[in-house]
């Protein structure tokens, strides 16, 4: 039986503790008798020593693909030990899920692929000994910008990101267009920096957002892609029942996501409400015997019913549901390449969002550089639906870290109390919390604070401190992805 204390060794808070020929078992028994940052500090560290052993496998996984390819045949490393593909002996050695040994043979592969070029890794292109007279030649220490690939591999070797994160800004970003490269190095290298505070799927949905406003073509093309795989079918099982299956395009599935988020909100999580009415609704939501996919089924059933003759009320128990979408305009009144949805920061052709204007008309929000709105000032208790929407802009969701929740489930925190400190009901003193952080926060002994219009700082009851950053895609749609300029070279 293999022991624990080699592995225990790596981990600093368990250095010591852990007997030689340990088993899971003293292990577990030694964690239980840790205070919460000593248990909190081995899971940090255990991730750290984590990271190293996921890099062994995923370059095994990389080596075996590369050795288990269709062109080897039946003598392929995999096929040779009996197994169809590189995927499944990863599966079987590793005893995890399919889709996840397809991700480590997948950054395997990506890990060990050949760059295309050289590679440099101090930022400078040595001098070579060519025909200094080639017009080609830069001159010796010039800086350059590296494959943008190479920028995610070093990275993932660094263990600055994990495996899944790795997949997720590389799949997210894609292919760049010809001679887009550097604006693709500068936006990994972003990428990569802000994967240390930053989920898997929000560090996906940036960088998808991000492709497509570095290349709003392709963004269209992929969006009409999509469009075009649009499909509903109906099928009967072996039991008699109906059964269904939808493949969204991404402005029909951000519709949905409204319609649906609109009237199960209290059961997910939304925010209080303050009308005495729609209280009362939520209440009575909240004991419904159904569950969330039995009162789905029964609101499309009811949304086929009615159509657009129905009255908002009935069908979601308050306004009428419908996208909103947030795209920015310069000084110059020029529009950007693609806007984003709201709830959800999906990416969206600058023509959807054109079609919208015609159709809804727009609410204009004047921003700073940051994304920070104007302020409104001390009218009211309570933040407007209009300043709410300014928030939201600016926030993306709830402003917690690691909390995915969306806008239109967050609550308006006005981080100088109201009451107390004179609180204005001002953009700048509010944040975006969904109602679980916001409960922590007036009930934990947590803290936030701001100076000025720069970074809003959590503090936490045991005194450390931690910024709380808005969501990726909306703030590099205040222009904070923009390439690297053009450096001359110099020729002879």
């Amino acid at each position: 039986m293999k022991t624990l204390d080699a592995i225990a060794a790596l981990i600093p808070t368990l250095a010591g503790r852990i007997g030689a020929g340990a088993g899971a078992s003293d292990v577990q028994g030694v964690i239980e008798g840790l205070d919460d940052a000593g248990a909190v500090a081995v899971l940090r560290e255990a991730g750290e020593v984590g990271r190293l052993v996921e890099q062994v496998q995923v370059i095994c996984a990389g080596v075996i693909a590369r050795r288990s390819t269709r062109d080897a045949g039946h003598s392929g490393l995999a096929q040779a030990r009996g197994y169809r593909s590189a995927t499944s002996l990863v599966q079987e050695l590793g005893g995890m899920s399919k889709t996840e040994a397809a991700r480590q043979v997948r950054v395997g592969e990506a890990l060990l692929e050949d760059t295309g070029g050289e590679t440099i890794t101090d930022g400078t292109r040595a001098g070579n000994d060519a025909d200094p007279g080639s017009p080609d030649d830069a001159a010796p220490d010039e800086p350059v910008v590296r494959e943008w690939r190479e920028v995610l591999r070093d990275g993932l070797r660094s263990a600055v990101v994990t495996s899944a994160q790795f997949d997720a800004i590389r799949r997210g970003l894609g292919d760049p267009p010809d001679d887009a490269g550097d604006a693709w190095a500068h936006a990994a290298a972003q990428l990569l920096d802000e994967a240390g505070r930053r989920t898997v799927e929000e560090l996906a949905t940036a960088a998808r957002t991000i492709r497509d406003l570095l290349d709003p073509e392709g963004a269209e093309a992929r969006f009409l892609a999509r469009y075009e795989r649009r499909s509903f079918r109906t099928w009967f099982d072996q039991d008699g029942m109906r059964r269904a299956s939808i493949a969204f395009d991404d402005e029909g599935g951000a519709y949905l996501d409204t319609i649906f988020n609109a009237a199960l909100r209290p059961r997910r999580g939304g925010p209080r409400f303050v009308d005495p009415t729609e209280k009362a609704s939520a209440a009575d939501l909240a004991t419904d015997p159904r569950t969330n996919d039995q009162l789905s089924y029964d609101l499309l059933l009811d949304l086929l019913r009615t159509g657009t003759l129905a009255d908002p009320t009935t069908v979601f128990g308050t306004r009428q549901a419908g996208i909103r979408l947030v795209q920015q305009v310069a000084v110059d009144g020029s529009l950007a390449p693609v806007a984003v949805t709201e709830d959800g920061l999906v990416s969206i052709p600058a023509a959807v969002a054109e079609r919208r204007i015609c159709e809804t008309g727009t609410i204009p929000v004047t921003v700073d550089a940051c994304g920070n709105p104007l302020d409104v000032g001390r009218e009211s208790r309570l933040f407007t639906p209009t300043q709410r929407i300014a928030l939201a802009i600016r926030d993306g969701g709830c402003r917690w870290t690691g909390c995915d929740r969306p806008a239109s489930y967050c609550e308006a925190h006005h981080i100088d109390e109201w009451a107390r400190d004179d609180g204005h009901t001002n953009i700048d003193r509010g944040i975006l919390l969904c109602r679980f952080h916001h409960m922590q926060l007036h009930h934990g002994r947590w803290q936030i604070t701001r100076d000025w219009k720069h970074d809003f700082v959590l503090h936490h009851p045991d005194g450390e401190q931690s910024v709380l950053h808005p969501r990726l895609p909306l703030r590099y749609a205040w222009g904070d992805i923009n390439p690297p300029p053009k450096r001359p070279h110099t020729t002879a």
